[in-house]
Formats: structure tokens, sequence, C-alpha cells
């Protein structure tokens, strides 16, 4: 039966819910707002999230005075009508500068006033062109092929919206890299998670039995994942490394790869060494989840069935899995979710490199290396979804209940 919360638990539950909206749902917002622009920060055009035209006031007035600290050079070797020409240029620059050195951030501009400072600076750069290429026989101080940069500069300037919408979405449907690297997290994610469940089940009874020394065995078993991942995959990573690597070395004796090199230089070999080390690492972690459920199982059961004649296998399946169901799928809940989201360990391992290259790694690569952070945002709340797509399937498909009613 539920109940309900009132006034006074209500307000001992507003630091939880302020403590959410500002660590959880104000990233996804932000997000969700980002990807409707074409947002980089390493593009002066789209470094902000512009729904109108704006105009870089600031950059505009630095490059303005740019255009007549060369001048002052190059007027000098000039004819006595050529330097009148370029005088009044320059007086022109310095009137578009003043005009707008004040402003000290972008700013939005009106079409028609974009329309008049694209003319103006079209018109002084006509002028000092023509100058140059009358005088295309001296040798200038700086020349037109510098003073040329700076116009184009100037043209990027004026900042046109970088709204898009919903069309990032769509380049996300024909992004090729993006489904490789879902396929490559799907991979890692079902085949880590399966021998984890195998393997933390078999710890989780052992360490379930009343035995002498069963304390120093569950320390021991939980080392690897007390072991921060960074720390462990740096450590695994010497393990494979083929010149020295003792694991590369037994794999390559036994007959699973041809030589050490391949151990991480090879598809096959580095999502397998991935693999292999997020399972030493987490198993003890969902061993640990599996060894609570175990505890709360009446052992009388256990007593009454083996009375009856029941052998391990039968009482294993009959009463300690059906009895199990809740703490297993919690824990494989949890294990697939963080499984999902891997970073850091292959970011350490093998840095998205032969077919490793997995969600979370994708969008690191595009919204800190590349900047780019509009389409980072758009594959950061497309695996959001994918991740709440399989807490959906858990919790209400296989019954996970990690909260009850009563």
């Amino acid at each position: 039966m539920r109940k309900t919360i009132t006034a006074k638990q209500a307000a001992f539950l507003l630091p939880l819910f302020l403590l959410l909206a500002v660590f959880a749902l104000y990233p996804i917002i932000s997000s969700a707002i980002y990807s409707l622009f074409d947002y980089r920060t390493n593009d002066q055009q789209v470094a902000g999230l512009y729904t109108t035209g704006n105009f870089n006031a600031p950059l505009f007035s630095e490059d303005c005075g740019y255009i007549n600290w060369f001048l002052e050079d190059d007027i000098t070797l000039l004819s006595e009508a050529d330097q009148t020409e370029l005088r009044a240029a320059m007086e022109q620059v310095d009137a578009l500068a003043k005009q707008y050195v004040t402003i000290g951030e972008v700013t939005k501009i009106s079409a028609a006033e974009a329309k008049q400072i694209t003319s103006q600076v079209a018109e002084i750069q006509a002028t000092i062109q023509s100058v140059y290429e009358r005088n295309d026989g001296v040798t200038f101080y700086n020349g037109w092929d510098k003073l040329n940069t700076i116009f184009r500069e100037m043209d990027s300037c004026m900042i046109n919206s970088n709204f898009t919408g919903l069309a990032a979405y769509g380049k996300l449907l024909s992004d090729t890299r993006f489904f490789h690297s879902l396929r490559s997290t799907a991979i890692f994610t079902v085949i880590s998670v399966t021998f984890e469940l195998i393997f933390g089940m078999a710890l989780a009874l052992i360490m379930n039995k009343a035995i002498k020394g069963i304390g120093g065995v569950r320390t021991t078993a939980l080392i690897p994942w007390a072991i921060p991942t960074a720390v462990s995959a740096l450590m695994w990573s010497y393990m494979y490394d083929g010149s020295s690597g003792i694991i590369a070395k037994i794999f390559t004796d036994i007959g699973l790869i041809a030589s050490p090199e391949l151990m991480l230089l090879s598809a096959g070999g580095a999502m397998t060494a991935a693999i292999l080390a997020d399972v030493w690492k987490t198993t003890p972690y969902m061993a640990l989840l599996l060894l609570a459920g175990l505890q709360i199982i009446d052992k009388v059961l256990y007593e009454s069935a083996k009375i009856d004649g029941a052998g391990p296998a039968k009482t294993f399946f009959k009463i300690t899995l059906p009895l199990l169901k809740p703490s297993l799928l919690v824990a494989l809940l949890f294990r697939t979710l963080d499984a999902f989201r891997v970073y850091d360990l292959i970011a350490v391992l093998t840095g998205g490199a032969q077919g490793t290259e997995t969600l979370s790694i994708y969008a690191y690569k595009l919204m800190i290396a590349q900047n780019n952070y509009g389409y980072g945002s758009v594959v950061v709340l497309t695996m959001a979804l994918c991740v709440g797509v399989i807490a959906f399937l858990f919790v209400k498909v296989l019954g996970a209940e990690i909260v009850k009613d009563d």
C-alpha cells in the first residue's frame, strides 16, 4: 500500500530534490539546449548560442587597429597622392573602430546595421587594395597579403545564428562512427556483465559459506574492486604489453593470439583485453550484491530441502535462484548501466582504438578533444536515452524493484 508523504516529510526531502535538480536535471537540460545549436568553441562563428545575428565588436575594433598599424608602416613608401588616399581610408577605419570600441562583448545586431558595416568595410578594403595594386613594384613592410588576412577575419565578426533545431539528431542517424561505438558498447556490456554474473554468483556462494577463514576470503576477494579503475587499467596495460606483458605472453603460448603484440593492436585482442580487465575488477562488486541477497534467505529452507533429499543443483535452482531474483536483477541493473557508461577503463587501456571506442569515449572526443559541444550533446543525450531504456526493461519488464512500496 502506498503511503502519502506529509508536508513535514517533504520538507526533509527538499535538500535531496535540490541536489537532484543541480547535479542531475541541470546537466540534462543544458545538454538538451546545446544539442539544438552548432556550438563549437574552437570556431569564432559558433562559439556561443546565437538565435539571431550577432556582432563581435571587440574583435572588430581590434582588427581596425591592426589595419591602421600596418598601413602606418607602408604609407611612408608611397607617393603623396597615394598617401592622401590611404590617409582617408585610415580615417574611415578609425571612425568605425571608435563607433564600436565601447562595446566590450558580442552583441545582437540588426540586418540593416550588419549590411551597413559590411558595405563600409568592403569600400575601405577596395580602396586600400587598389593602392597596393598600383604600387606592385614596391617592397612594403607588410603588404596587401597581411592586410587581406585581417579583412577576412573582419568578415567573421558578423556572426549568424547557429540554431539548428533537430538537424543534429538527423545527422546522428547517418553517423556510422556513432553506430560503431554503440555496437562496441553493447558487445562490451553484454559479455562483461555475463561473465561477471557467472563468476560473481560463484564467488558469492563461496563467501556465503560459514567456514573457517571466510573473513579473509571475503576481504581478499574485494581487493580488485577497491583498486581505482584508472590504476587497475594501467596495471593491466603493463600485463598486456607486447614486449614484456605476462598476460600477452601466456595467451601467445597457449595459442589464443598469434603474437604478444596483437593483444592490444588488434580489434579482437583489444576488446578481449578490456573485457577481461573489467571482469577482474568488477566481479567482486557483483558478488557483494549477490551475497547480500543470499544472506537474507532463511537457512531452514536448505535444511528442509536436504531432508527431502534435494541435491546441491536442485536446491540452487529451486530455492536459491528464485529467492535471489530481486537481488540478482538489481545487481544486473547496476552493473549493466555501469558497463554501458564505461569510460575510464577504455580510455586508459586502449584510448578507444582498435574497435573499442564506446559511446562515452566518442562523446568525450567530440566535446573535449574537438570542442564540438553541440553534436557531442546529441551523442550524450542519446546515450542517456539508451540508459533509460535499459533501466525501464529491468524495472518494468524483468521486475527488478529497487525500492518497494511497503
